[in-house]
């Protein structure tokens, strides 16, 4: 990855702006759409980060320069080379925030992205989001171990779940599904013989399971590029291996 994707909380806190016009007045309502302050570079001492939103491409350097020397994570409008951070195009279903980032390579690309997704993602996924935060100490409760409860969570999210995100009403059956009488805990082991060493060629039913797998058991020549698709916490580990008593364990081998 170019970065690291992170979400910062600037909510009460300052945030430099350097610049004038509509560039600078973007950032500006950003910073203020996210709970923080606009301030001024002479607040710099006050603040964590800094956008510089200057024309004068000599002048954004100097500011740029100024600010890290105080500490500052700064982001230079156009000119990615001196940014620390980068500004991803984001659809915001409160809750859900979902950032889409081309590294500052094209802001149109990332922005034409995100209007694909605003038409696929239902507005139904902040409720959904805020109904399973209320939720969160009686999931814990019915699901006392992590691995069961993030298991459970997986089965009703997932196309068909009872919790289905485009499902409509997904957001007022997180009770009835906490509800049910009984709690099952699936064992399963899929086996994949992938054709290419190129993640475009995985199927969807592929794709899905190394997104939910709990372990990942593949053949040694099976290319990094594959496996990054697996969830960052998946076991992984090189055949020959046994799949564990539980979970779901995807094999993946050479065609």
């Amino acid at each position: 990855m170019h970065s690291l994707p992170l979400f910062h909380r600037i909510a009460g806190r300052r945030v430099v702006v350097v610049g004038d016009g509509d560039m600078a007045g973007a950032k500006a309502r950003l910073v203020e759409r996210a709970g923080g302050i606009p301030c001024a570079e002479t607040e710099a001492h006050h603040a964590a980060l800094a956008f510089v939103a200057l024309d004068n491409p000599r002048a954004a350097e100097a500011a740029a320069l100024r600010l890290k020397r105080a500490g500052l994570l700064v982001n230079v409008a156009d000119r990615p080379e001196l940014c620390d951070f980068t500004l991803p195009s984001l659809l915001d279903r409160d809750p859900v925030l979902v950032a889409v980032s081309t590294g500052g390579a094209s802001a149109g690309l990332a922005k034409h992205l995100r209007l694909r997704l605003e038409a696929i993602l239902p507005q139904s996924l902040g409720a959904l989001a805020s109904a399973l935060s209320a939720a969160r100490e009686r999931i814990r409760g019915r699901y006392p171990d992590g691995d069961t409860r993030r298991r459970a969570i997986d089965a009703a999210l997932q196309e068909g779940g009872a919790l289905d995100p485009f499902a409509p009403g997904s957001a007022d059956a997180v009770e009835t599904w906490l509800d049910r009488k009984t709690a099952t805990e699936e064992t399963r082991v899929l086996d994949f013989t992938l054709t290419s060493d190129d993640p475009e060629d995985l199927t969807i039913r592929q794709a899905r399971a190394l997104g939910q797998a709990d372990t990942v058991l593949h053949d040694p020549a099976i290319d990094e590029a594959i496996l990054v698709r697996a969830r960052a916490d998946a076991v992984r580990q090189p055949l020959p291996a046994e799949p564990p008593a539980s979970g779901l364990t995807v094999l993946l081998r050479r065609g």
